[in-house]
């Protein structure tokens, strides 16, 4: 994938030839713009590589009848999960809601409880933090597996998922974190990773703004 870019005049003086009168050499196509076949040389590259232009050899360029919105789809269909995981943030399921309270605030972030074996048991949200801390109990004395979402009813994608996925996900669950997981031989599931808003907010930043 390229980077988005903002045509220049000619450029989308380039792109109309295309269209009306694809497919066309590049030879043609300077010879219509009284310019030498070096020159266009840059401008047919970036045509080219940002999907608006295909080239064949011995038949020359022509245009591929994509709007911008299409290849932003595309380019969204190559952005997986495995691309912008972050480091998840991992408590054990008997630790107390208050240790799970520091542990929010210091790392910020929705927190993947595991057993003995490492293996996701549940999530904890700050939402379900603030609703245990609302109440009488006794916060250094409550283990945080009373009060997580427990399996089945956890979120996950894997690695080799979609990114745009996942955002669909955490915009339908509302949440801000899903952990990326990986499944284990005694059919469990391994925390590796998370995706949060802001992973995602970075991979459209990029898009936008970078070479990806």
């Amino acid at each position: 994938m390229v980077k988005k870019i903002e045509l220049n005049k000619r450029q989308e003086t380039i792109l109309q030839i295309v269209k009306d009168n694809g497919p066309i050499t590049g030879e043609h196509i300077a010879e219509k713009l009284n310019l030498t076949r070096a020159t266009l040389r840059p401008d047919l590259a970036i045509l080219t590589m940002a999907g608006y232009l295909d080239a064949r050899p011995r038949v020359g360029y022509f245009y591929t009848g994509k709007s911008s919105a299409q290849l932003l789809t595309e380019s969204l269909k190559n952005i997986f999960v495995k691309d912008y995981q972050s480091m998840p943030v991992v408590v054990n399921e008997n630790i107390s809601v208050y240790d799970a309270i520091v542990t929010v605030f210091l790392e910020d972030g929705t927190l993947f409880v595991v057993d003995e074996n490492l293996l996701l048991v549940g999530v904890l949200s700050r939402k379900d933090l603030l609703r245990a801390s609302i109440g009488k109990q006794e916060l250094s004395s409550l283990p945080v597996n009373i009060i997580m979402t427990r399996m089945p009813n956890i979120t996950m994608c894997k690695k080799d998922d979609l990114l745009i996925d996942v955002a669909k996900k955490l915009i339908e669950k509302q949440i801000d974190s899903i952990p990326v997981v990986k499944e284990t031989t005694t059919n469990g599931y391994e925390v590796i990773g998370r995706i949060t808003k802001t992973n995602i907010t970075k991979a459209f930043v990029a898009l936008a703004d970078e070479d990806l």
